[in-house]
């Protein structure tokens, strides 16, 4: 069962052909910076979220962007405050949105603090278990857990977390760790659906919670 994960994983990454669908080489990047004013509150200047259970926009892949724009539209993705934005949206204003948000900077973040990690515990002790939870990370994210049989992330999104636009699979690097920790949740909670094969499910409801929170904590600081 472990190989036909993997080799899904691997034939999904090396699919071109969900570009099709949202593909606009006339997007106008100006009006999609208009048109996306009224998410800054949100998801922040130039699509850079200051919250982190808000996810970050800028640099994401095209495609990705307008996938999701249209799931939320269609209701095929479950959120209330983004079905009532992007039910007034146009096809055209959110192809123009997401050429806006894809020609932004991401930024940087900050180490990620483990708040389950004890209060009284010295600094170089806490500095060591992150150290170690970053390295797990890092492991599961290129090499995946092959006896739970939890396929590896790079296959789908990158060596380094930058997506794969001809497929639609969205870059992850400096997004949020919480708000990544909560979307692997969700995908494994069966709270969220909407990926071919229904694969990131079939993925994380493998994956245990020290693994969601190491992998998350890993990719929020690729660059």
């Amino acid at each position: 069962m472990n190989k036909k994960w993997l080799a899904l994983s691997l034939t999904l990454a090396l699919s071109s052909t969900s570009s099709l669908l949202y593909a606009d080489t006339d997007a106008d990047i100006e009006a999609g910076e208009a048109k996306a004013a009224s998410c800054v509150s949100c998801h922040g200047e130039k699509g850079n979220s200051m919250v982190s259970t808000f996810p970050k926009l800028a640099q994401q892949d095209e495609s990705y962007l307008q996938k999701q724009l249209h799931a939320f539209k269609s209701g095929s993705r479950k959120n209330p405050m983004m079905a009532s934005i992007a039910q007034s949206l146009s096809d055209k204003d959110i192809a123009n949105i997401a050429a806006y948000y894809m020609a932004q900077k991401v930024s940087a973040n900050d180490l990620p603090v483990d708040n389950d990690d004890d209060d009284d515990k010295p600094a170089a002790d806490k500095n060591a278990a992150m150290d170690k939870i970053m390295a797990a990370g890092s492991n599961l994210y290129r090499n995946g857990d092959i006896p739970n049989e939890v396929s590896a992330c790079i296959a789908c999104h990158g060596p380094l977390g930058e997506g794969n636009e001809p497929a639609a699979f969205p870059a992850l690097r400096s997004q949020h760790a919480d708000y990544l920790i909560k979307t692997l949740t969700d995908f494994k909670n069966g709270n969220r659906s909407n990926n071919p094969e229904n694969m990131m499910h079939m993925i994380t409801k493998k994956m245990t919670v020290e693994e969601i929170k190491a992998v998350s904590y890993r990719i929020s600081m690729m660059k």
